[in-house]
């Protein structure tokens, strides 16, 4: 096997060294035919090579035709011979089929012109081989061909008596996948070969085609008129938009019977209740030579990796698959490998992904093996992870980190800066050579000075202000090497260098951070930055924080995130901070455009504090507007308890009346009637009540404003029963009149007077 993957390594390499033969190519043909021998025809050391990898029964398939192309380029002529006698072979079919095989890519790539005569006749008898596999691909072989070389050969094959049936048919084969007129005309004389095979074979051709094969010979002799008074590139045409119609409609066939299959595994999938019998169905996939298979097998994996319930049976079936599947012979399977591996953290791996790596030969495919391996590194050398992995490939992959940090490409320096942050936040490097990769990160972010390269800039400062995070061991190192990058960051003019910085600075130091930008960016352009600045104050923020928070409440998308910074810091102040914030808050007179909740929600903090603190002033002050604010947002129970705590610390009995007119409001609002009834009982135990009097009128408004269908007979009745010690002639003569005026109710809640 070793052997083998260093022949394909030097036949790959060979290739594309041969560039005489591929100027000779060039200039049209697929190899020097007739030419004058530049080289010794006896068989050369490379020539030995490529002989012994097409004829060895150990070299794979590509091996093969790897070898038969780089022959096709050489000039040595002895290689013409290998070939030629290769297709004459009956014994080892593997071989024809590989010539075959590069006669055809050569022919697709270069074109058909050039001296290549001398593979006529070897194709014609290979067409005429027992292994169907093989007589088609010779077929196929011939279009290096122009129809004028060919077309004699083939109609002495298809009438040869003495050449066996099976080969006239391939013969037929051939015609059919001619782009040429005249091959066309000459399936329509087939129809009427005696030979019946032959002829259903021209028909068949000729339909597949999108020709009539006519119903009789005078039809078909009037078809073939056409077709040769026909312009060619119109017959051309046709044939193309022809074969493109069939390709579409075989491709939304494909589709639709691999949805259909896919959708059934599916249903099979999901029918499965146990996680170990979910893992090996996913298994058996995975290892299935179907490559939509295996790729609806890795999305099935990813989505069980991100669901909300993780198949903990996964790694211990699929893990070894996974690692094999990073070398697929498939290129999306491989990039579907790499983007589901960093999900499934328990799998080792690294060391294959490093081996890859350095195989890989698509661009796309490449960089994400790389951030996988990134990813595994990182995992790795976390203190409980399960998987271990030697030092040597985490310092390999930081030197893949290197390279990419190094590169042009923007998406490739994004890459390579997230690796370096990942690795370097973990312990096992020294300071010097953490600074050492610091000092790359530095110098990679000054030498970006285009505005077009502002977004990369803020990529590679989010790395930077990562690494001086609480998690990154060498922090204070990256902090003294980072700091001034982010202080002079804050004047640029993208939006997400700014946001970097930001972060930065505050991983260094929050405190110090707010005091700096508090005093110039609480209304940046970018509202991301302005968050981050909020939540700063919220996480160290004092009262000198408090005026800006407050300018953003109730303006815009900041508003809530303001409001709790600001909850924040009124838990954390003392009461002189909440006392002087009562008047700006409730009064607005600093313009604080606060809801009602958030009030209530500010004032209850106000009180706790100030019972706390033992401030009965501000306390009363506090309970007073608590007591507002429950009433007019309906919150009347709320007000009701606020009323009356009011009521009883109240040291003066005006100061005590003037709160229950208030208090009969809520009452008749919870509704409660009875201690609505008690409230006033308790007044008439004094005095008599005026029509006029606060607590009358609270009484009117409310039954003036009746909800629909409510009954106030239950009022009326409660207050009928008030007993009290003296004639209240007042009271009296008012409830009266309530009872006249309310004391039944229409539908709809309309009150109307006894009697009307």
């Amino acid at each position: 096997m070793h052997a083998n993957r260093l022949q394909l390594g030097i036949l790959a390499f060979l290739v594309l060294c041969q560039s005489p033969g591929m100027a000779s190519l060039d200039r049209g043909g697929i190899g020097p035919g007739g030419a004058e021998p530049a080289k010794a025809a006896e068989l050369d050391p490379q020539l030995t090579l490529f002989k012994g990898a097409l004829l060895d029964k150990g070299s794979s398939d590509q091996m093969r035709v790897n070898a038969a192309a780089v022959m096709l380029l050489s000039e040595n002529p002895r290689a013409r011979e290998i070939l030629l006698e290769a297709l004459k072979q009956t014994e080892n079919g593997a071989v024809r089929d590989a010539v075959c095989k590069a006669l055809i890519q050569a022919g697709m790539e270069r074109g058909t012109t050039g001296d290549v005569h001398d593979f006529i006749e070897p194709l014609l008898g290979a067409m005429s081989a027992d292994s169907s596999t093989t007589a088609k691909l010779a077929a196929e072989a011939t279009l290096i061909f122009s129809y004028e070389r060919i077309s004699e050969q083939l109609d002495t094959l298809i009438n040869d008596d003495f050449v066996p049936l099976k080969a006239k048919l391939i013969a037929v084969y051939a015609l059919e996948l001619y782009p040429d007129v005249r091959a066309a005309v000459a399936l329509l004389a087939l129809v009427d070969n005696p030979q019946q095979e032959l002829a259903d074979e021209a028909r068949r051709a000729l339909l597949a085609l999108g020709i009539s094969p006519g119903e009789d010979a005078a039809a078909r002799k009037g078809i073939i008129k056409q077709l040769e008074a026909e312009d060619p590139t119109a017959f051309l045409q046709r044939r193309l938009i022809r074969k493109e119609s069939l390709i579409r409609s075989a491709k939304a066939e494909l589709t639709l019977w691999q949805n259909r299959y896919l959708t059934a595994l599916a249903e099979v999938y999901t029918a499965i209740s146990d996680d170990a019998e979910k893992a090996k169905f996913l298994a058996g996939r995975l290892g299935g030579s179907e490559t939509v298979v295996r790729l609806w097998a890795l999305e099935r994996i990813r989505q069980d990796r991100v669901g909300t319930r993780p198949n903990p049976k996964l790694p211990s079936e699929v893990g070894a698959i996974l690692v094999a599947l990073i070398s697929d012979n498939d290129r999306n399977v491989r990039l579907k490998t790499a983007g589901v591996l960093p999900f499934m953290t328990e799998v080792d791996s690294a060391q294959q992904l490093l081996t890859q790596l350095g195989n890989e030969q698509d661009g796309e495919v490449r960089t994400e093996l790389f951030s996988a391996l990134s990813r595994a590194c990182y995992i790795a050398f976390l203190p409980n992870s399960k998987v271990k992995i030697a030092p040597e490939i985490r310092k390999q992959t930081l030197e893949w980190a290197v390279a990419y940090l190094s590169d042009d490409a923007s998406e490739k320096v994004q890459k390579g800066a997230e690796a370096l942050r990942m690795l370097l936040e973990q312990d096992g490097l020294t300071d010097s050579d953490a600074d050492g990769y610091f000092g790359l990160l530095n110098k990679k972010y000054l030498a970006l000075k285009k505005d077009s390269d502002g977004p990369l800039r803020g990529e590679l400062l989010s790395a930077m202000a990562s690494l001086c995070g609480p998690q990154s061991v060498h922090r204070d190192l990256s902090s003294k090497r980072f700091g001034p990058l982010f202080e002079a960051a804050l004047s640029d003019k993208t939006d997400s260098v700014r946001e970097s910085a930001v972060d930065g600075l505050a991983y260094i130091d929050k405190t110090a951070a707010l005091r700096r930008l508090r005093k110039e960016f609480v209304n940046d352009a970018s509202i991301i930055l302005r968050k981050k600045l909020i939540n700063l104050a919220a996480d160290v923020g004092g009262k000198e924080d408090l005026p800006w928070l407050a300018g953003k409440i109730g303006a815009n998308s900041e508003s809530e995130l303001a409001w709790q910074a600001m909850l924040k810091i009124f838990n954390g102040a003392d009461t002189d901070v909440l006392s002087a914030w009562v008047e700006n808050l409730i009064a607005e007179t600093g313009g604080v455009r606060a809801s009602e909740g958030q009030k209530i929600t500010f004032l209850e903090v106000a009180e706790r504090k100030a019972v706390a603190e033992n401030k009965p002033q501000m306390l009363q002050e506090v309970r007073e507007s608590l007591a507002d604010l429950y009433k007019n947002t309906g919150q009347f129970e709320l007000a009701a308890d606020y009323l009356g705590r009011l009521y009883e610390t109240e040291a003066t009995a005006k100061a005590k009346r003037a709160i229950l007119p208030d208090l009969m409001y809520v009452y008749l609002r919870i509704p409660n009637v009875d201690l609505a009834s008690r409230l006033v009982e308790n007044c008439l135990l004094t005095q008599d009540l005026d029509p006029n009097d606060a607590i009358l009128r609270s009484v009117d408004d409310y039954f003036g404003e009746l909800p629909a269908g409510a009954d106030p007979n239950g009022l009326l009745d409660a207050f009928g029963k008030i007993q009290v010690p003296r004639v209240r002639p007042l009271w009296q003569n008012r409830l009266r009149e309530w009872m006249i005026r309310f004391g039944k109710a229409k539908a709809g809640g309309k009150l109307e007077p006894d009697g009307t």
